[in-house]
C-alpha cells in the first residue's frame, strides 16, 4: 500500500497524534475476571471512548506475537513480513551509532546466573542505569576485540546493552539464533549461523558470552548476558516521503528512537527519567507548531506486564489517564490509542492476542464503544484490522487523502 498511499497524500494543515501504550493488551488473572485496562479507572479515556471508533488490531498476523519492532513498523504502515530489521539495530540506532557495511548490531539482556548457570533472571533485577555503565565499562576493558574483530559496547538502558562486531573489508552477516532462550531456569542458548556468511558472527557472540561470564564472575546479580535480534544496516522509505509528513517521534527507550529515527522521524529531546510522562508531555507541547505527526510512546504499561505485576501495570494505564486531558488540550485534529503488541501480566510475556485500536476526529463515526477496554473495542465499528491500516485510517481522518480513482 506504501505506493498507493504516497501517490493519494496530500499536505494539509492538520495534525495527527499517534499515543502507543507498549503492550496495552492484557489478560483477566482469573476466568471470569477483567483485563489490566478494564480494572484501571480511566474517566478521561472512556469519555473519549464515548466520542470516538473502536477496533482491534492484530500488528503482524492472527496467532503471531509480535516483537516490539515488527509490532511498530505495522503501526507507522511499514509491513512488518517485508521490512526486517533486528532489535540490535534498533537499539543502536536509537543511541547514535551509526553503522556501516558489514557491521552487525546485537541487543543484549544483563541476565542473572546461579551456580549451575542456569537463568535465574533474564533482566537481572532490572538494575539501575547507574549500574549498566558500571558493567559496561568492566566489559569494554575485558573484551576490545575477538578474533581480530572490533567489538564496541553500549549502554542502553536498565538491563539492556548494545554490541556492535566491526569487521573492516569483510561483511558479517546477520542470520544466526538467539542466545536469549527467552525462559528462566534453563541455560543460555549456543548461537548458531543460519548461512555461510554469519559463521564468523556465530563464533564471536559465543566468545562474547564466555569472556563476558568471566568478566563478571565477581558480579552477584549482573553475572551473564543473553542476545537476541542480530541485525546489519536496515534502509526504509521515509514517512516523508511516503506520507507527505513532518513526523516527530517523542520517546525515551533507545530502540523506539531508533525505529523513529529509521522511518524519518525527528527525534525530540525529552527531559526526566522514562516513568516522568511529564517530559514527554513538554516536548509535545514546545513543538506542536513544527510538525504534523506526533509518535508519543509511554513504555511502562509494557515493562509492568513482562514483571508480572497486573497492580502496577493498572496504576500504569491511571497515570496515562491523568495526563490525557493536557494532550487533548493541544487540539490534534486526529488521535489514536493504541499498543504495539499485547503483554499479559499473566503470561510476563508479549502475547498474539489484538490490540484494542481508539480513532478520535470530527469525522470518526461514534459507535457502541463506551471505554477504551479490550472487551469494548470488540464492540467497535473499526472491527479486527491490521496494523498496517491504521495510517491509511489516520491520514484519511485528518483528510491528507485524495480520492483513489475517478
Amino acid at each position: 500500500m506504501l505506493d498507493t498511499i504516497k501517490a493519494l497524500a496530500k499536505k494539509t494543515d492538520s495534525k495527527i497524534l499517534m499515543v502507543v501504550l507498549d503492550g496495552i493488551g492484557g489478560l483477566p488473572l482469573e476466568l471470569g475476571g477483567e483485563t489490566e485496562l478494564a480494572t484501571a479507572k480511566t474517566p478521561n479515556l472512556d469519555a473519549l471512548a464515548k466520542q470516538a471508533q473502536l477496533g482491534q488490531v492484530e500488528l503482524v498476523g492472527a496467532g503471531i506475537t509480535p516483537g516490539s519492532g515488527p509490532g511498530h513498523l505495522s503501526l507507522f504502515g511499514y509491513d512488518p513480513l517485508r521490512f526486517v530489521v533486528g532489535r540490535g539495530a534498533l537499539s543502536a540506532v536509537g543511541i547514535g551509532v551509526k553503522l556501516g557495511f558489514g557491521d552487525v548490531a546485537v541487543r543484549g539482556n544483563f541476565a542473572t546466573l546461579n551456580a549451575e548457570r542456569m537463568i535465574d533472571d533474564r533482566r537481572a533485577g532490572r538494575p539501575s542505569d547507574e549500574k549498566n555503565v558500571e558493567i559496561v565499562d568492566k566489559l569494554r576493558a575485558a573484551i576490545p576485540e575477538l578474533n581480530g574483530v572490533k567489538v564496541e559496547i553500549y549502554t542502553e538502558s536498565e538491563h539492556r546493552f548494545v554490541v556492535v562486531f566491526r569487521n573492516p573489508g569483510t561483511p558479517l552477516g546477520a542470520n544466526l539464533s538467539d542466545v536469549d532462550p527467552q525462559a528462566t531456569g534453563v541455560p543460555p542458548l549456543i548461537a548458531e549461523a543460519h548461512d555461510e556468511a554469519s559463521q564468523k558472527t556465530a563464533e564471536l557472540v559465543n566468545a562474547f558470552v564466555v569472556q563476558a561470564e568471566a568478566a563478571l564472575k565477581s558480579e552477584t546479580q549482573v553475572n551473564g548476558v543473553l542476545f537476541r535480534g542480530y541485525s546489519d544496516v536496515p534502509h526504509f522509505p521515509s514517512m516523508g516521503d511516503v506520507y507527505g509528513l513532518r513526523a516527530a517521534c517523542i520517546a525515551s527507550y533507545p530502540m523506539y528512537k531508533g525505529l523513529a529515527s529509521l522511518v524519518g522521524m525527528d527525534v525530540l529531546e525529552v527531559e526526566g527519567h522514562e516513568d516522568a510522562l511529564e517530559g514527554k508531555v513538554a516536548a509535545l507541547q514546545d513543538s506542536w507548531d513544527s510538525y504534523d505527526f506526533f509518535y508519543f510512546h509511554v513504555k511502562k504499561t509494557d515493562s509492568t506486564g513482562e514483571d508480572g505485576d497486573f497492580h502496577a501495570k493498572v496504576h500504569k494505564i491511571e497515570a496515562f489517564d491523568e495526563l490525557l486531558p493536557q494532550l487533548l488540550a493541544l487540539g490534534p485534529d486526529v488521535i489514536a490509542i493504541v499498543g504495539d503488541h499485547s503483554t499479559p501480566s499473566k503470561l510476563m510475556s508479549h502475547s498474539w492476542h489484538p490490540v484494542p485500536l481508539l480513532i478520535h476526529s470530527q469525522y470518526a463515526r461514534k459507535d457502541a464503544a463506551q471505554r477504551y477496554t479490550e472487551e469494548e473495542a470488540q464492540k467497535g465499528t473499526l472491527g479486527l484490522r491490521r496494523g498496517t491500516d491504521v495510517m491509511p485510517l489516520l491520514m484519511a481522518n485528518a483528510l491528507k487523502l485524495q480520492k483513489y480513482g475517478a
